[in-house]
């Protein structure tokens, strides 16, 4: 009988690769069609793949019940097999973002590889798989109880220096991103790096999403100058490698345009975002939530040169499609909110400002990042909008918690403690109290000497 059920299991998978195979040539079919301009669309085409690849999972998933224990013990090798089977169907989801769908089909792999004993190694695979199905939905905390325990079995199949582990070690580096761990994330990602480092070239293809991920976490560290570094390094592999129209090459301009924002460099940034933003607009449409890290460097970039009007319509753009998001961008309404409270300050439309301001912290809180510095630097925003509407007690308050909150996660010197330490400055000239004004706003000189960063055109419009 159980020989029977796994033959049938072993067929019927065979059968949903075949048609997820025909699925995925159909699509691309379609998104050329698109691309080239067609303009009917292909109902039946695009229809039925995704109704048989439905059917076969419910086939598949129905053969493959793991809610009652069989007649006797499957073999190990056979639990084994069937776990593969589950996991790689959870990953047909996760890939196109059906994080929810895929959840079911992790657990039920993961109870069959503990009821069968299947080896460390299938385990391992299982524990990880659901380790990034968390790090996705932003259940952070789950996430890193799974990275961790899967990082030992990877260990322990492996070796501590194995190249599996390297990837691990990065995926448990974005897991303390999102945390705001961030001495953590630089530990792993460092580790992880010396790994491939030494497993290959250092110009090679595979170290080349490391030294992004590095100069990513440098870039929010405020230390520009190794973001810098690093991004070069970078992307002289990944332009030849990947193709400089290749979407992954698009989304690291975005990071460097970022970086060159934060430095003030608007021209350089544009001309970047120039090649970067056609190509995505082509992959994913053009109000797709994917595309809203992009359009969030473009509204800085045209605030710079005073165009309000053009940053304002992306922000608003952006928002609307943030939140038709995914699982995997479960901050982008927060971080969107947070860049519409700094226009509507720089317009002085104070009251706007403080509604979105205060959106964007009920998000955050709701998301596990109550105490982050994304939270941290909506207090520092906030503040402003009170300044500027003389609630000077409760701009001062926020000023101290944002900072507090700052100085916990990243260094004296971050960019970001400036930008609150200068909201502290106007707050003491103010009240008169010179000296301590003095003493802040040496403090802020000093920051932004040593970090190299633009002055913020809201700090300027503020005064």
């Amino acid at each position: 009988m159980v020989e029977r059920r796994l033959k049938l299991q072993s067929r019927l998978y065979e059968h949903f690769l075949r048609h997820l195979l025909i699925f995925r040539v159909l699509r691309a079919y379609t998104a050329v069609f698109v691309m080239a301009g067609g303009q009917r669309r292909l109902t039946t085409r695009s229809n039925a793949p995704s109704i048989l690849l439905l059917w076969f999972c419910s086939l598949f998933l129905l053969s493959a019940r793991t809610d009652a224990a069989p007649a006797t013990p499957i073999p190990a090798k056979a639990g084994a097999r069937s776990c593969s089977s589950l996991r790689s169907i959870a990953r047909v989801y996760m890939a196109s973002g059906g994080f929810d769908k895929a959840q079911p089909f992790l657990e039920s792999a993961i109870d069959l590889a503990k009821r069968t004993d299947a080896p460390d190694s299938e385990m391992c695979a299982c524990v990880l798989d659901l380790a990034y199905l968390h790090k996705n939905r932003g259940k952070l905390a789950e996430a890193l109880k799974m990275c961790l325990l899967g990082l030992e079995l990877q260990e322990k199949v492996h070796s501590p220096n194995h190249p599996y582990v390297a990837y691990t070690l990065r995926i448990l580096s974005q897991i303390y991103r999102g945390q705001a761990r961030y001495r953590e994330a630089v530990s792993s990602l460092d580790r992880a790096l010396t790994i491939m480092r030494g497993a290959g070239s250092e110009e090679s293809r595979e170290v080349a999403p490391f030294k992004v991920d590095m100069a990513r976490l440098l870039v929010i560290q405020g230390d520009f100058a190794r973001a810098e570094s690093y991004f070069a390094s970078a992307m002289a592999v990944i332009e030849k490698s990947y193709g400089p129209d290749h979407l992954y090459t698009t989304k690291v301009l975005t990071s460097m345009a970022k970086l060159y924002v934060l430095q003030g460099r608007y021209a350089q940034a544009e001309e970047l975002m120039s090649r970067a933003i056609p190509i995505q607009e082509g992959v994913y449409g053009s109000n797709h939530h994917f595309l809203v890290p992009a359009r969030l460097v473009m509204s800085r970039i045209y605030q710079a040169k005073g165009d309000l009007a053009d940053a304002k319509a992306l922000l608003e753009e952006s928002l609307d499609a943030a939140k038709k998001r995914g699982d995997s961008e479960f901050l982008l309404e927060a971080d969107v909110l947070c860049r519409l409270g700094e226009l509507h300050i720089s317009g002085r439309k104070y009251s706007r400002a403080e509604d979105v301001l205060q959106r964007a912290l009920k998000v955050l809180e709701s998301s596990q990042n109550a105490g982050s510095d994304r939270t941290a630097i909506a207090l520092g925003s906030l503040a402003k909008v009170y300044m500027n509407q003389r609630k000077y007690a409760k701009a001062q308050s926020l000023c101290r918690k944002a900072l507090e909150m700052l100085e916990s996660v990243f260094d004296r010197n971050h960019p970001s403690i400036a930008g609150v330490l200068e909201t502290l400055v106007k707050l003491h000239r103010q009240s008169g109290d010179m000296a301590e004004a003095a003493r802040l706003e040496q403090r802020v000189e000093e920051i932004r000497v040593s970090k190299r960063v633009a002055y913020a055109p809201i700090a300027k419009a503020i005064e």
